[in-house]
Formats: structure tokens, C-alpha cells, sequence
């Protein structure tokens, strides 16, 4: 039988509407077949590899605080705060209460692995399919975000609350608070720092397992494994 064009494999790849198609244009694909189950696992392997790398990345001290595609900063209530204590001489009250933010997210962000774990084993071929023949680059980390994200909300408060309390952020930034609120004229805060890191914390994580994505779909030499090879290549 005569192979296929490699072109017109690729654009007839994006056209697939049902597994059924996608599994018999694979089959005639010049490097061989690639299955379905091959697919799934490589997708689920490129899944694996982004929140590993990400979350290793960001549970290093500083791996918030000094990238700057990630690090937390001070929400709109608390950049008056910040203004404040300058202004009376406290900058380095100041600068410690952003740090200890960014602590409390490194320390905790080792909790979302296994809730990804978790996400991908319910991976499946139509998952695989709309995510490998998708022409966005983040549609896998998208799906991670729309499986895990009340998950990860759930396991990282009490986890960043306690985490806040390790690393010092609740004596220092109740410190700042009452300093700022006994400056005259200002209306008093109180912000939820829990609920704020969380969400930081979690929004961080998925710009690098996005970044792992990218990296995967867009570098033959980030294709680590023989199984990443063979399928991102229908790309």
C-alpha cells in the first residue's frame, strides 16, 4: 500500500473527528503504527514530566520568589500596606513580609502532585486525541486545570495555612498589619493571606507545567523518551 504523504497525514490529522479516524491514519504513518494506548501514554508521560519538573522547580527556596514568570506579589490591599511602611522607615519589613508570601507557596506546592497523579490516570483516548491534534500549545495543562482545580484549591489552603505559620509569614506579617494599621489616617486591613498565597501559589505551578508543555510539543530534544518521540511526532 502506498504510504501516505507525510503533509497530508498531518493536516488530515486535524480534521479527525473520532478515534476511529485518528487510529487509521496513525496506522499508515511512515514511522509505523503508533496505538491508541501508545498515545494515551504518551500524552499521560508528558503530563507526568511537566508537573514533576514544575513542582521540583518551585519547592526549591526561591523558586517563587526569584522567577519572576511566578513570583507572588502583593495583592492590591496590601501594596498600600507596603507604601505604608516605607514611607515610615520600615522597608525591610516591607521587603521580609513579600518574601515569607513566597516561602509559605514553595513549601507547600509539593502537595499537588499526587492530586495531578490522580487526574491523569482518568486520562482517555478522546482526552489524548483532542489534546495531541489541538493547535494550542496549553491544551494539556488546560485540562489539568479543569480537572484539579477545586482539588488543589482544597489541599493547598489548610497546607499553605500551616505552611505560613512555618515559615514565619503569620508573626511577620501580623507585625506589618498592626504596624500599618496604628498609622494615623489609614483605614485598618485585614487581608486573607491564606486564600491569596493559594491561589498564587496554584496559578504559578500551571504557567510552568504550561512551560513543560510548550517545551515538549515545540523541541525534538525535549522529547526525552522513546514514547514522547514516537507520538509527539504526529504532531
Amino acid at each position: 500500500m502506498k504510504k501516505l504523504p507525510s503533509l497530508f497525514v498531518l493536516a488530515f490529522l486535524f480534521l479527525c473527528s473520532s478515534c476511529t479516524e485518528l487510529q487509521q491514519v496513525v496506522n499508515q504513518l511512515p514511522s509505523g503504527e503508533v496505538s491508541s494506548l501508545e498515545i494515551s501514554q504518551g500524552l499521560k508521560q508528558a503530563l507526568e514530566f511537566g508537573v514533576s519538573q514544575g513542582v521540583d522547580l518551585l519547592h526549591k527556596e526561591d523558586g517563587y520568589f526569584k522567577d519572576q514568570a511566578v513570583r507572588i506579589l502583593l495583592p492590591e490591599e496590601l501594596k498600600k500596606v507596603d507604601e505604608g511602611l516605607r514611607k515610615i522607615g520600615l522597608s525591610n519589613l516591607a521587603d521580609e513580609g513579600l518574601k515569607v508570601l513566597n516561602r509559605a507557596a514553595e513549601d507547600a506546592v509539593v502537595e499537588a502532585k499526587p492530586i495531578f497523579v490522580n487526574a491523569i490516570k482518568e486520562f482517555t483516548f478522546d482526552d489524548a486525541k483532542r489534546i495531541l491534534t489541538s493547535q494550542n500549545d496549553l491544551e494539556a495543562t488546560q485540562y489539568l486545570q479543569g480537572k484539579t482545580g477545586i482539588a488543589l484549591q482544597n489541599a493547598f489552603a489548610p497546607k499553605i495555612d500551616a505552611s505560613l505559620s512555618k515559615v514565619g509569614a503569620d508573626r511577620i506579617w501580623a507585625e506589618i498589619i498592626g504596624k500599618y494599621n496604628t498609622i494615623p489616617l489609614v483605614k485598618p486591613v485585614n487581608p486573607d493571606l491564606t486564600g491569596y498565597v493559594t491561589e498564587q501559589a496554584i496559578a504559578g505551578l500551571f504557567v510552568k507545567v504550561g512551560d513543560k508543555e510548550k517545551e515538549i510539543r515545540n523541541s525534538v530534544g525535549a522529547r526525552t523518551t522513546a514514547l514522547l518521540q514516537k507520538v509527539f511526532a504526529l504532531q
